[in-house]
């Protein structure tokens, strides 16, 4: 029990050398500096790939042999100014996919609704460019491909959105 209140008295000690410090950093200039730049830094270091979590996702349904469906796959290669809408279309027929793993019950169900939820939360942030989607492709334009051939090419356009 001896020990306990120590260490108890050592935690206060530093609680309050600690404390001391922090209030005389936040009055002076130089210490709101660095305050604010040590609680922003880490948040911007995290979130260097808003689509993390989603190639995470496709990670681990690109191997799943009961999503048998054809889809509308944008080209890789597409106009860089084309690239918000090319992502709402592979957005779109991740739809297809949800639906199609409801009726077929599906292993990958969660994974592929997680790659939908992640996907739309982060395009809901911004407006679609009505003149730039005009230049480009409606998804229904694109070739109708294989699940395997979707996933590579949705792989392929987050990896570029990530650089």
């Amino acid at each position: 029990q001896k020990t306990h209140l120590k260490s108890i008295c050592l935690q206060y000690q530093l609680y309050l050398l600690l404390n001391s410090h922090f209030f005389c950093l936040l009055k002076n200039e130089m210490g709101l500096i660095i305050f604010f730049l040590c609680a922003y830094v880490p948040k911007t270091a995290a979130g260097h790939c808003k689509w993390a979590e989603v190639l995470k996702d496709l990670e681990q349904i690109k191997t799943s042999k009961d999503i048998d469906v054809s889809l509308y796959t944008a080209n890789t290669d597409e106009d860089v100014k084309c690239q918000e809408p090319i992502m709402r279309c592979f957005f779109l027929e991740m739809e297809v996919i949800i639906r199609e793993c409801d009726i077929k019950n599906c292993s990958k169900t969660q994974d592929v609704f997680n790659i939908w939820k992640n996907g739309n939360a982060s395009l809901e942030n911004k407006k679609l460019n009505s003149t730039t989607s005009a230049k480009c492709k409606e998804c229904e334009e694109y070739e109708e491909k294989n699940f395997t051939e979707f996933i590579q090419s949705f792989v392929k356009v987050i990896q570029k959105e990530c650089k």
